[in-house]
């Protein structure tokens, strides 16, 4: 990774990519769930609502714009069952995961188990981009100009790994060890950061709860009580990412978001401090930006920041997008100039440099989940005019 620092992107006020879905567009989404949908109308409606969507983003001064994940069900999108090597299952043995892992103890504590799950079957290859034409459509609805500022998220390559057993991510016979598994999730990863770049992608996103889940004091005593080192796996994980980003272009801006779960109407799946991981987080992952959830007490305070190394970003997700109350502008941009501070402690800037390497957002998507979150669309609007407002409060006249 160069050590000089990515600027514009990160952009002052950024979002997460996600945004609620309209009405049309839901409709014909559950109606192709019911098996009464048609798939033409579905990509006409799909294409027209990202097109009111962008529109909507330049009207409100935002420059990493999304096509509001809109082609997608769920954040991550279709990378893995795209890869020949993983298939998508419905019927499984809850047996195979991890209970004590957020998102998997979400379900199974409620009563319920996962509604699918996606398996690796057989040898991983990348055989063709599942990103990329929702990549050329967004770009082609923007002037040539900003087409480098717009943003696409992707799933974190560890997605699937985290939520099963030691030696059920896998079949034994194809891999004999996570390091082989993981290198061909590696291979695969660089092949569509390449091929996204070869199409004019510059501003990457990778959506990663579970890197945020080892802040979760019940999931590492999960791991404890199984005997197994949480910490290792971590490391592990650090490798895994700086593997697959290891052949990216200088100019390809690379950012992660970690938040806590953000399901159907918002729902959290842990919380804890970014302290337990905040050295190996932000000192040695080869990334640009951190996309942080900060919006509630779940998250911890700034004092992990006293880690960020002075060539890298770091985003506030100050705003909540999970409830429709505005927040207080005043006590934001307090809590920002807090953030600054425990910076500037830890690499010795001034609090004004600091601010420099800083931005707002809200701590996640609108709509993780195709369904979205407890807000409407005004609602969501005006979240989102806040951040705006919030990064021209502090840094007037930068985008």
């Amino acid at each position: 990774m160069s050590s000089k620092r990515h600027e514009r992107p990160p952009f002052r006020a950024e979002h997460l990519g996600s945004l609620l879905r309209p009405e049309k567009l839901l409709a014909e989404r559950h109606a192709m769930d019911s098996g009464k949908g048609d798939e033409k109308k579905l990509a006409a409606v799909t294409k027209s609502s990202i097109d009111e969507i962008v529109k909507e983003q330049l009207d409100l001064g935002f420059h990493a714009v999304s096509d509001g994940e809109y082609p997608r069900h769920m954040f991550w999108g279709t990378f893995f069952p795209g890869l020949d090597g993983f298939e998508e299952v419905t019927d499984f043995d809850v047996d195979i995961f991890r209970l004590y892992v957020p998102d998997i103890a979400a379900f199974t504590e409620s009563g319920h188990k996962p509604g699918e799950t996606v398996l690796c079957t057989g040898k991983i290859k990348h055989v063709g981009s599942t990103y990329v034409d929702q990549w050329n459509y967004l770009k082609n609805q923007l002037p040539k100009e900003n087409q480098s500022e717009a943003k696409l998220t992707l799933a974190a390559p560890n997605w699937y790994h985290l939520r099963y057993k030691t030696g059920r991510a896998y079949p034994k016979e194809v891999y004999p060890s996570d390091a082989a598994y993981f290198a061909d999730i590696a291979k695969a990863y660089q092949t569509e950061l390449q091929i996204l770049y070869d199409n004019g992608l510059r501003n990457v996103q990778i959506d990663d709860p579970n890197l945020a889940y080892f802040c979760s004091e019940k999931m590492l005593a999960g791991f404890k009580k199984d005997g197994e080192d949480s910490e290792a796996l971590f490391d592990s994980y650090i490798k895994l990412y700086n593997d697959c980003l290891s052949k990216r272009p200088a100019d390809m801006h690379v950012g992660v978001h970690l938040c806590r779960g953000n399901f159907v109407g918002g729902r959290h799946f842990s919380e804890g401090g970014y302290d337990a991981i905040a050295t190996k987080l932000f000192q040695r992952l080869n990334v640009d930006t951190y996309y942080l959830e900060y919006d509630t007490p779940r998250a911890g305070g700034f004092e992990p920041l006293k880690e960020l190394p002075k060539n890298k970003n770091v985003i506030l997700g100050l705003i909540t997008s999970k409830f429709p109350k505005l927040e207080d502008i005043e006590e934001m941009k307090k809590k920002v100039y807090q953030a600054a501070e425990m910076i500037s402690q830890g690499t010795g800037e001034t609090k004004e440099e600091t601010l420099q390497r800083l931005g707002v957002s809200p701590q996640c998507g609108f709509a993780s989940h195709s369904d979205g979150n407890n807000v409407g669309h005004s609602e969501m609007v005006a979240k989102l005019k806040l951040v705006r407002e919030l990064a021209n409060g502090i840094w007037p006249g930068q985008p």
